[in-house]
């Protein structure tokens, strides 16, 4: 079949998984001479209303990893996605810990939605609780392979093709734990106990210019616009108020945060590497 559009969707808090596919969605397309379109749904705004691919497309899908799983403020938005014989590319990136069943829950989403999965991918990013774990990635090298793995996809799409009906094609297997999927991550102290964070909230100081920065950028529009030390919805540690504040306003005093984040860069401070997977029909 002909791939006439490429599609680059993302939830991208801090512009890691936006970078990382925007640069696949782009090599892709031009390996097919496609077009190329881009959806954004990291802001409130760009899930307002349902997605829709048709045949004759590829999208390009990323998410980041939230506690080994795709992030789960994310999943009635994703399921209401119509995919009507797309094909996709799921990708996850994760902060150098682990993508743990992300990646196998992202595939089965787009599969639901009525998109054929032909390629998948592990990529590492930046962790958004820090700039050391993971820090500047994806850097050269990631890049390097990112370029690889859309080549890899462009050609096993021109050399094998697909027929206009998609009769006996699977999803394109993954590392994970089939449905039901393993727990999400939990952190705990030393001594074993759970650290829950999931209430916690950043504080802003006084060096705060009030610019709205923060506001504007939050992906569940929790900050408040008329005060923005103030929030009228979930924080999800995305820490995109945090790592894109001009002044430095923002950050976490909570002890239990702070002892989460510190437990990973102490214990992920390893180079983490990527994991990508091709459908046997690309490679047949």
């Amino acid at each position: 079949m002909v791939i006439n559009k490429v599609w680059a969707a993302y939830f991208s808090a801090t512009d890691t998984t936006k970078r990382t596919i925007s640069e696949i969605a782009v090599v892709i397309a031009e390996g097919l001479d496609a077009s190329l379109e881009t959806l954004d749904f990291t802001l409130p705004s760009g899930r307002a209303t349902p997605a829709e691919f048709n045949k004759g497309e590829l999208v390009v899908f990323g998410t980041p990893v939230y506690a080994g799983r795709v992030p789960n403020v994310l999943l009635k938005y994703l399921e209401t996605i119509r995919g009507n014989g797309a094909l996709a590319v799921p990708v996850v990136l994760y902060g150098n810990r682990n993508y743990d069943d992300a990646l196998i829950e992202l595939r089965d989403l787009l599969e639901r939605a009525g998109l054929h999965t032909i390629a998948a991918a592990a990529f590492i990013g930046e962790h958004s609780f820090s700039e050391v774990l993971a820090g500047g990635r994806p850097d050269a090298e990631d890049l390097k392979l990112i370029k690889l793995f859309a080549e890899k996809t462009a050609e096993g799409l021109k050399q094998h093709g697909f027929a206009a009906e998609y009769g006996g094609l699977g999803p394109v297997p993954v590392k994970g734990t089939p449905q039901p999927y393993s727990g999400y991550y939990q952190p705990r102290d030393r001594k074993g106990n759970p650290v829950d964070i999931r209430k916690v909230t950043p504080v802003t100081e006084a060096v705060c210019n009030d610019c709205k920065l923060c506001a504007q950028i939050c992906p569940m529009g929790s900050i408040d616009f008329e005060q923005v030390s103030m929030l009228s919805g979930i924080c999800i540690k995305c820490c995109a108020c945090i790592k894109k504040c001009p002044v430095g306003a923002k950050h976490f005093t909570d002890p239990g945060y702070l002892y989460h984040q510190k437990e990973l860069e102490e214990g992920f401070a390893r180079r983490a590497e990527p994991e990508w997977f091709l459908s046997p029909l690309l490679t047949e």
